[in-house]
This record gives C-alpha cells, sequence and structure tokens, in this order.
C-alpha cells in the first residue's frame, strides 16, 4: 500500500510540471487504464505485479489532478471581461483583512447583474478607501457572511513570475479564486443582508468576532496580531517586521496554525477528557476512557482546524490524526508510516495542489523525520533526563532534516534555529496558543493580558537571538537537494550504525554549491518583474550591479524585500558593487531601503539628493572583468536647472562588452531623448533597449529610436497598469525589434555572450494555470 500511495503522489506531482494539461479524453483514459491495471494486478504478489500497480496508481493521480485541475480552468473571467465594470451580487466568504488603503476579502458571486458578463465563482476583491490621503473616503466595515452589491472591474490572476520568486498565480489557483480585482470607489455600494447563513460562512463570522475580541482587550499592544494569528489563523495580523524576526530565528511554523499547534491542543484536550472520565464509573461503562480521549482529541483538533480556517497546514493535521484516531478507536495499530501515508492520499485526493505549497513538504518531512528518530530511538528509556535526551534528539532531526528543503526554496536557514526552538515550541504550543484558545471560548481579558505578558518575554529572547547571523547560500540544483536528504537519513540512523559520517559527506554539496557566475568578459543581465516599475540585475565574473529597485507596494510591502533581495540571494549575490536609482519615483526607488538593510552596498550613483552617494552624470564610466558601463544622461549641467519631473533626470546606462551592448533609459521623456540625441548620438547604438517610460506616449521618439537601431526591446511594465502602458503606438513605433514584455514573459534574461541570446522566465517555466 505505502508504494501505491507514493506512486499516486508522484502522478499528482507529475501533473503540476505540465505545460498545458492533457486532453480530457486522454485524462479519462488514463483514469479507466489505470483502475482497470489496478484491479486485474492489484492482487498479484510478484514483482512484475507490484511494478503494474505501481504504475497504475500513478496513471491514477495523473488523471485525477488532471480532471480537478480542468474542471477548475473551466472557472474563468473571459478575457473580453477584464477591466469592465461589472455589477454583482454575493456574499463576503472569508475573514477581511485591511491593508494600507482599504481591505480585501474573498467574495462568492451568486449573480451577475450586468447583461452578458460571466463571473467565476469566488474572486479576490479589494476595496480602497482612497489612492492618496486627499482622495480618503470613509466606507462601511464588511465583515464575513454578509451579502452586497457590487461593481467591480476585474482581471485574471496574474503574478510576478521571477526565477525562485512567490508564484502568486499558483496561490490564487490552489484556493479556487479565479479573478482578482477591486470595488468601483464611485459606484454605489449596497449591503443586501447582515447574514447569510451557510456553514462555512457561520465559522467565518466567528472567527471575525473572535478577532474583534483580541483586538478590542489589546487596542495597542505591541504582539496581540500573534495572539489572533495562533487562535484563528489570522496571519495578516502579524506585521512584517515581527515575520522577519521569526525568519531570522526559524521559528516561523510556530507563528501560524500548524500541525504541532493542532497535535498539541488535541493531545492536551484528549489527556484532559480522559483523566475526567475515568473519575466517574458511569462513564467508564458506557465508553472505555480511552476511546473518550481520543473522540475528544479528534473533536478538538477539527474544532481548532475549522477555527483557524482549515488552512492547509491544519488539513494535513486533521487527515493524519484521523486515520490514526480511527485505528486506535478499532484496535488496529497501522504503524507510523502508514497513517502518514494515508494522510498524504487524502490531503492530495482533496487538495492535488497542495504540492505546490513548501509548507506541504516541510511538513510531512519533518513528521516523516520525527516518525523515523522516534521509532529508532525514543521512548526506549524513562526519567527526565530520557524526555531531556529525547526532546534534544527530536530538535537534531527535524533542524538537519528540514536543511535540504529550506536550502532550496529560501536559500538560507537560522544557526540559532535549534536554540530558538527548544524555548518556543514548548511555551507556544503548551502554554501560548491554548491560553489564546481559552480567551477565544471564554473572553476573560487578564486570560490575554497574562498571555501576552508571556509571549513578551519569548520575543524579546527572539530578538537577543536574532543578532546572530543567518546562514544564505544560492539555491543548489534539485539533485544535490536529493543527496542532502539521502545524507540526512544517513546522519540520522541508529547510534552503532557503521560510517553515519559518509552523510555529512553527502549533505555538503547542497551546504556549499557555489554560485553560476559569468565567465570573464561576459555579463548577464535580467529584468526582473517586478509590475509597474523597474529593477535590473547586472552581474559579470566578479561583480554585481543593481539599476533600480522596483516600486513600493505598500508601507510594509516592496519590491526590495519580495522579488529583488530574495532574487539575489538565491543566485548567491553577497554585495552590491554598484546601486544605481535612477530617479526619486517610487516605482524605481520604493525597494531600495530593503536592499541596504539585506546587502553591503559599495558605491551609489542617483539623481535623487537625498540618498547618501554621488550624483550619476553623463562622463562617469568603470570597467569590470572586460565590461564598460558609461552613464549618457543627465549632464551635469541638468543638475544646475533641475527640473521639477523627476522623469528628467533619469540615469541612463549603457553596458557593453565584445560581443554587445544594453541601453537602459528608465524614464527619460521625449526632451530627454533629444537631448541625447545632441549630446551623444553615436553612443546609443545598441543591441538591447530597455524601452523608455514603460511604453508611455511621452517617450519613444522614432530618431531616438532609429539611432538605437536595437534588435531587441523589453518594456518593463506591470499587467493591466492604470496608466494603460504601453501604449499601442508606441509597441507599433518598434516593430523592427522583437518586444519583450514584463507583464507578458516575465523576468527577462540578456546573455552579452559570444551568441547575443534573450529569454524569458514565462517561457522557461510555464505552467497551465498561468494566463489563466
Amino acid at each position: 500500500m505505502r508504494g501505491n500511495i507514493l506512486a499516486f503522489a508522484l502522478g499528482v506531482g507529475c501533473l503540476q510540471l505540465q505545460e498545458t494539461l492533457p486532453a480530457l479524453s486522454l485524462a479519462a483514459g488514463l483514469l479507466v487504464g489505470g483502475a482497470l491495471l489496478l484491479l486485474c494486478c492489484g492482487r498479484w504478489q510478484h514483482a512484475l505485479g507490484r511494478t503494474v500497480t505501481a504504475i497504475a496508481c500513478a496513471m491514477l493521480g495523473l488523471a485525477w489532478a488532471a480532471l480537478l485541475a480542468g474542471q477548475r480552468l473551466l472557472d474563468q473571467l473571459p478575457a473580453e471581461w477584464e477591466g469592465r465594470d461589472v455589477q454583482i451580487v454575493g456574499v463576503i466568504a472569508a475573514l477581511p483583512h485591511a491593508f494600507e488603503r482599504g481591505e480585501r476579502c474573498e467574495f462568492d458571486v451568486e449573480a451577475v447583474e450586468t447583461p452578458g458578463a460571466r463571473l467565476p465563482r469566488r474572486i479576490m476583491l479589494s476595496w480602497y478607501h482612497g489612492w492618496r490621503e486627499d482622495e480618503w473616503r470613509d466606507a462601511p466595515r464588511i465583515r464575513p457572511a454578509e451579502r452586497w452589491r457590487f461593481t467591480v472591474r476585474l482581471k485574471r490572476p496574474h503574478g510576478n513570475a521571477n526565477p525562485h520568486g512567490f508564484d502568486y498565480e499558483a496561490w490564487l489557483f490552489e484556493r479556487g479564486l479565479r479573478a482578482t480585482g477591486y470595488v468601483r470607489p464611485r459606484a454605489e455600494a449596497q449591503r443586501l443582508d447582515d447574514f447569510v447563513l451557510r456553514p462555512t460562512y457561520v465559522i467565518e463570522r466567528w472567527r471575525d468576532r473572535i478577532r474583534s475580541s483580541f483586538f478590542e482587550v489589546l487596542p495597542d499592544a505591541a504582539y496581540v496580531g500573534i495572539l489572533a494569528a495562533l487562535a484563528i489563523g489570522d496571519e495578516q495580523a502579524i506585521p512584517a517586521a515581527q515575520w522577519r524576526l521569526f525568519r531570522l530565528t526559524g521559528v516561523t511554523h510556530l507563528m501560524s496554525i500548524s500541525g504541532l499547534h493542532v497535535t498539541m491542543v488535541a493531545a492536551l484536550f484528549a489527556g484532559l477528557v480522559g483523566w475526567l472520565w475515568r473519575r466517574s464509573e458511569r462513564l467508564m461503562l458506557f465508553l472505555p476512557a480511552p476511546k473518550a480521549a481520543i473522540a475528544a482529541g479528534w473533536c478538538t483538533a477539527f474544532g481548532y482546524s475549522l477555527l483557524a480556517g482549515f488552512a492547509v497546514p491544519a488539513q494535513r493535521t486533521v487527515y493524519m490524526l484521523s486515520v490514526v484516531a480511527l485505528a486506535l478507536w478499532s484496535g488496529r495499530n497501522l504503524g507510523a508510516s502508514r497513517s502518514m501515508l494515508l494522510a498524504l492520499l487524502a490531503v492530495l485526493l482533496l487538495d492535488p495542489w497542495a504540492v505546490l505549497a513548501p509548507g506541504f513538504w516541510l511538513s510531512f518531512a519533518a513528521v516523516g523525520l520525527l516518525f523515523f528518530v522516534g521509532t529508532a530511538r525514543l521512548g526506549a528509556s524513562r526519567g527526565w533526563r530520557a524526555l531531556l535526551a529525547n526532546w534534544g534528539a527530536t530538535q537534531w532531526a527535524v533542524t538537519l532534516g528540514t536543511l535540504p528543503l529550506l536550502l532550496l526554496m529560501f536559500q538560507q536557514f537560522s544557526l540559532v534555529s535549534p536554540l530558538a526552538n527548544a524555548l518556543a515550541i514548548p511555551l507556544v504550543s503548551f502554554m501560548i496558543t491554548p491560553l489564546a484558545l481559552l480567551f477565544a471560548v471564554f473572553p476573560w481579558p487578564p486570560l490575554l493580558y497574562f498571555d501576552h505578558w508571556l509571549l513578551s518575554g519569548l520575543m524579546g529572547f527572539l530578538e537577543w537571538l536574532a543578532v546572530w547571523p543567518v546562514w544564505e547560500q544560492p539555491a543548489p540544483p534539485l539533485a544535490a537537494t536529493l543527496v542532502a536528504m539521502l545524507g540526512v537519513i544517513w546522519l540520522l540512523l541508529p547510534r552503532g550504525f557503521p560510517a553515519r559520517w559518509l552523510g555529512l559527506c553527502l549533505l555538503l554539496p547542497a551546504l556549499l554549491w557555489p554560485a553560476a557566475r559569468p565567465p570573464v568578459g561576459d555579463t548577464w543581465v535580467d529584468v526582473l518583474d517586478v509590475g509597474q516599475g523597474l529593477a535590473v540585475v547586472v552581474r559579470t565574473a566578479e561583480h554585481n550591479l543593481l539599476y533600480d529597485a522596483g516600486p513600493l507596494y505598500s508601507a510594509e510591502s516592496d519590491a526590495g524585500q519580495r522579488i529583488i533581495v530574495p532574487y539575489l540571494r538565491a543566485h548567491g549575490v553577497r554585495q552590491i558593487d554598484a546601486l544605481v536609482v535612477t530617479h526619486r519615483d517610487t516605482d524605481h526607488s520604493g525597494g531600495v531601503l530593503a536592499v541596504q538593510e539585506a546587502l553591503p552596498i559599495a558605491r551609489t550613483l542617483s539623481s535623487v539628493a537625498e540618498l547618501p552617494g554621488e550624483p550619476c552624470f553623463a562622463g562617469q564610466a568603470w570597467e569590470w572583468d572586460g565590461v564598460r558601463f558609461t552613464i549618457l544622461h543627465p549632464s551635469a549641467t541638468d543638475y544646475e536647472h533641475r527640473a521639477a519631473k523627476t522623469n528628467h533626470m533619469s540615469c541612463v546606462l549603457r553596458i557593453e562588452n565584445a560581443f554587445g551592448s544594453v541601453l537602459l533609459t528608465s524614464d527619460i521623456e521625449a526632451r530627454d531623448e533629444q537631448a541625447l540625441l545632441d549630446r551623444a548620438a553615436a553612443r546609443l547604438r545598441s543591441d538591447v533597449l530597455l524601452v523608455p517610460h514603460h511604453g508611455s506616449g511621452t517617450s519613444s521618439t522614432p530618431d531616438f529610436i532609429s539611432a538605437v537601431g536595437a534588435r531587441a526591446a523589453i518594456i518593463p511594465v506591470g499587467y493591466r497598469n492604470r496608466y494603460q502602458h504601453p501604449r499601442p503606438d508606441v509597441v507599433e513605433r518598434y516593430s523592427g525589434s522583437r518586444v519583450w514584455r514584463t507583464d507578458r514573459d516575465g523576468a527577462v534574461r540578456i546573455d552579452l555572450t559570444s551568441e547575443l541570446a534573450l529569454s524569458s522566465y514565462r517561457a522557461a517555466y510555464r505552467r497551465y494555470w498561468h494566463g489563466q
């Protein structure tokens, strides 16, 4: 059975790597063929029979995932209804989350009142209170289970596409959110019903009331958001600075509803019920205490998971505990591995897209390692010393065992994680979380005061640990990660097993994998997909340059922390030798602070007077590893008569080697292009052009385009941005060049090598849900 479940999981995972879904007839054929093979060969006990059975299960997994995915793809927003006003009626389906300029929520569409419009069943809506402070409008508070009539403007799911970046489209697809958009600010929004009675809505309204009670009791407390997250799974309540502290200390898994929390709370309640049950002879005659404890523990786990929004980590735990509870109730011992694999099967049957989430792999890996270590060496002795030894062995196993996956997915891990978790796990699991849940049921303020006091002490300890360095390195390839996983298993074998040190040798390639760099004389130029903004990473053999730092998305989020720093870390960039901030606009400078905090910067060139560094001006030039860099704009005299519009001060950079050249133009406009033609027309000719000002109508004059003569033009632009960039007539002017767009192609790589080559991330990492 174990091998068959793993084969089914392999088939599900294989489907999630496909660029397109198989045809419905092929998926149905695989489903029928796999079922027939399983019926015919499932009872064969020899090697051939087991192999055929495993193949049949893999076919079933692939077909099952394909059929569910095809069904979900049918529920989509037609392209012709993107960006158009549509009036809808529906229900707030989940907890709304506040952000800087408004609120965001999941919305179940019940009726579309605009003739001819067809919308998905569930969408993500943002309700903005105003783009700027002078536009701020008060809006009614929205709550789960309310029915509203909105006029909305929607678009298909779309996210930034960068190597080693977060796949927002996959995240939306897994949750069944098939369109995103916003409530039109000047149209009438009408609340039709205060409460729509449906089980899922009742739970969400309950969660909303509990969250409100937390913030009513502790309105200004520093860590009340963490307590709310531990009680109801509202991770959006935790500020970004606190998430950063958790990452630095390796306790991120504790600050959201995880399998560990659900299991610990269920175990505590099961133990309490079992103890109380034994006090009553009548209850013992009605039902044995062990079975009563099992039922109480399962009900607690299920209820806690519902309270937490039934997120994927909690789902996995409930399925696993369900298998174990049924086995114990019936008196059967399924074994640890069989229980875990049955839970895996349940997860993939209900949610085949769970394999796309890093938490899926980390949680199953952690549970598997605990079973592996526990059956090998734990529980052999008793007493407090044995308990401490077992706890230390568990910490060692989880820390070491998840290391290869952390390096592959996040390219970093906390060196103080074992110490931080040694205190945080028991404190959070046995005291802080149960107290938060107790307050959710019995809202007595002193409970929350004491809980917050405990949490404050833990946070102080974590802040002390956070000053220690974090191990960072380039992302290892998948092969090195798999070898490292074998090394981990080897290292964790029972004491006395010969040559356990060989496991460390298998682990070293993933730990010491070198960063890829271009040869001397070559250069790699990566135009990242940061939405409506600009960020370009240039790498030579030994140097790194960052040209602009992307947009500021909100008060707590920017392209620096979300895209640029993870990208640089994954590619082994430890220092920026030159940072060029072209001008003041926040779509180009919004991520500067995050980059400055994350990496040392040797030199900063900018036209922004307030930014430390030196001004950029025409004539500045330097050479790195056979690659020449030249600033062409603005001129030194432009600083004496600084234009009111910051675009005119944009730093223009030309990159050239023996094989080609790239011209980076930022947001220059027509008058700046003319100034460049008058001052340095001969220096403009380049093989690749970064289209000025995102393809706006104020730039890209025919004379400038002709002078550059680029074979390829790259437009950094956000998907369906409110500025309507790029203008169609501007794109038409580049008809002589191959046009690349970050909203369509994702990050674009330019290889200035012996053969000039351009490639896009979306083409290399195409998945069937992208653009759907």
